[in-house]
């Protein structure tokens, strides 16, 4: 099998890879939920690549993300449940469908986006799911008014999207003051829940989240994505770190041999940089 520029070569690849008699072994073995993380850690993968401005690895990355793709439709279509096929022609129909303005006949073209369009596309996409997953057999439960936001979220994006959704039903405080409020709140309570003599690692762990849910509240209402503040400090430590691992080199020593106060003192200076 040679390397090609054709999506079929890619999919007989796949094939190959989880044949029960001839494949790897491990491809063969893997299921949705093993691939699952994967899947995720590969659109990571693509964000950084992007965030670094590297093309030739955000041309890597996402082939290694159309695999996870095509991984998941392999194994969907082992099970007869559908195929990489159905895959396209269901986000080709979605959008064709949801751009009139665009794919529609002249008068569509012309007219533009009209107001409300988006809605009435959702609405009937929403109908024709319904009598979809009905024919298979797939019985949907009522949804809560916080299941539409999806538990797989990093913590702190799910945190402000609860947050966002109970919003609309005007469970949220007022403005950004007893929010901070609050904050200092939770900061007391798990302050005095680590000084306690008998320390709960279980409650330590719960007033932990507690404040994190409530920073993520704070950010919120300052219009804050805390994500990215949280991204943007992360970015800061490893600036000022590297700053005192290339000091370490300049003095001809290691991280391991130098004291805290000589990593603090670099620390300092590299925030004053």
């Amino acid at each position: 099998m040679q390397p090609s520029r054709d999506i079929s070569g890619l999919l007989e690849i796949m094939a190959a890879l989880r044949d029960p008699a001839s494949g790897c072994p491990w491809d063969v073995e893997q299921d949705f939920r093993s691939i699952a993380p994967y899947t995720i850690e590969e659109a990571y993968e693509v964000a950084d690549a992007i965030q670094r401005d590297d093309h030739d690895d955000l041309r890597e990355e996402l082939g290694d993300l159309l695999l996870q793709v095509v991984y998941h439709a392999q194994m969907a279509d082992e099970e007869g449940r559908f195929d990489f096929a159905d895959v396209v022609e269901g986000i080709t129909t979605k959008m064709i469908r949801r751009h009139p303005h665009v794919f529609g006949d002249e008068e569509a073209k012309s007219a533009g986006m009209a107001k409300g369009a988006w809605e009435r596309i959702k609405a009937e996409e929403k109908r024709e799911r319904a009598k979809r997953r009905a024919q298979l057999g797939i019985e949907d439960k009522d949804k809560g008014f916080l299941d539409h936001v999806p538990t797989i979220f990093p913590a702190l994006t799910e945190a402000e999207k609860l947050q966002k959704q109970a919003s609309k039903v005007g469970f949220d405080w007022g403005a950004a003051g007893p929010v901070l409020d609050k904050v200092a709140e939770e900061t007391q309570e798990l302050a005095e829940e680590v000084s306690s003599d008998t320390p709960d690692r279980d409650r330590i762990e719960d007033e932990i989240g507690d404040l994190f849910f409530a920073i993520a509240n704070l950010a919120r209402h300052l219009e804050i994505d805390p994500e990215k503040a949280l991204k943007r400090t992360n970015a800061k430590f490893r600036k000022r770190f590297a700053h005192i691992e290339e000091t370490a080199k300049a003095r001809q020593t290691t991280l391991d041999a130098m004291s805290l106060d000589e990593m603090e003192e670099i620390w300092q200076a590299a925030k004053r940089i």
